[in-house]
């Protein structure tokens, strides 16, 4: 998992700090309750259009979107504005998380454009700003668009503070433990048996072929996308000479020498030295080298997990080189 920016985490732990002593929401809940009754008389319903776990949220349905909600199950406020550009980037992940989530915690969304009530009652000072409601009273919060696998451990961590206090986590984690179990014993895609009987018979290209026949007819099915990354370096993997290390190391302005090198270090599991040495051959270059160096260094990437420290260290100093 990525380490946090000490920054970060300072202004973070300073914001749970501050929520921890409890921000007022009754004078908001009042002006929910006064709407609420207006809107029965006429009004528009409240309530959010985001989605079963993706609510949208006003000051109107504040109470019963996020209060009266957050007394069963924990509410994760994502205070936003459409004119935020980190708020692009951190509001996905949200989603996406609160729908693999499957009912254990509530998504809401709230433009603080639009409801700049909410906003003043969260002592909202920078977005994105993200806050979790439980028991009609904020927990804990964090600010900044945070990288996904931080966002999981938050939420994660959350999680695992009310599963005793909140028997509907534990029932909505069960409910999709068993649709997970369902899903699993669904018959495998034939296409990638057939490519996965290619591979283990040492045909790469055969596997190669049909991995990017599933990418051709699905450009966003990133399990074939990963696959097609996975064979493409196994194939270069086995072709790859111990002795190019010694050869690059002796040629430092040789691009060609220099990406052989890299894939013969990541095949002997050398992975720090791989990226160091990529990321170190991307800061001598310039042009249509270094974008060969930067482009096969990514490439490497995507043979790990995105939150592999390794990958998230070297994709920093990637960065640090490149801008």
């Amino acid at each position: 998992m990525s380490r946090p920016d000490p920054r970060q985490a300072a202004q973070t732990a300073a914001l749970s700090s501050a929520m921890a002593r409890a921000v007022d929401l009754s004078a908001l809940k009042a002006r929910s309750e006064a709407a609420a009754r207006s809107q029965s008389s006429g009004g528009t319903p409240a309530g959010g259009h985001g989605g079963e776990w993706v609510i949208d949220v006003t000051e109107q349905s504040f109470q019963a979107e996020v209060l009266e909600r957050s007394l069963q199950i924990p509410v994760v406020v994502d205070l936003w504005a459409s004119w935020c550009e980190p708020c692009k980037k951190l509001s996905p992940v949200l989603e996406r998380l609160a729908a693999a989530g499957k009912g254990a915690w509530i998504l809401a969304k709230v433009d603080i454009d639009a409801n700049p009530r909410i906003a003043q009652a969260f002592g909202v000072q920078s977005i994105p700003m993200v806050v979790a409601v439980v028991g009609g009273q904020p927990v804990d919060a964090f600010s900044g668009a945070q990288p996904e696998p931080q966002v999981r451990q938050w939420i994660g961590s959350l999680l695992d503070a009310l599963r005793d206090r909140m028997p509907a986590i534990r029932e909505a984690e069960a409910r999709a433990g068993t649709e997970d179990e369902a899903q699993a014993e669904e018959p495998d895609d034939p296409r990638f048996t057939a490519a996965e009987d290619a591979l283990e018979r040492g045909d790469y290209a055969a596997a190669e072929a049909t991995y990017q026949e599933i990418l051709n007819a699905e450009p966003a099915n990133e399990q074939a996308a990963a696959a097609l990354a996975q064979v493409r370096f196994l194939a270069r993997a086995e072709a790859a000479d111990p002795s190019a290390i010694a050869r690059a190391d002796a040629a430092p302005e040789d691009v060609a020498a220099q990406v052989a090198a890299a894939d013969a270090e990541l095949a002997a599991d050398l992975v720090e030295a791989a990226f160091a040495r990529l990321v170190a051959a991307a800061g001598r270059t310039f042009g249509e080298d270094r974008d060969r160096v930067r482009e096969h260094l990514v490439g490497l990437f995507e043979l790990f997990p995105a939150d592999d420290p390794r990958v998230t260290s070297a994709r920093r100093a990637l960065a640090r080189v490149l801008f």
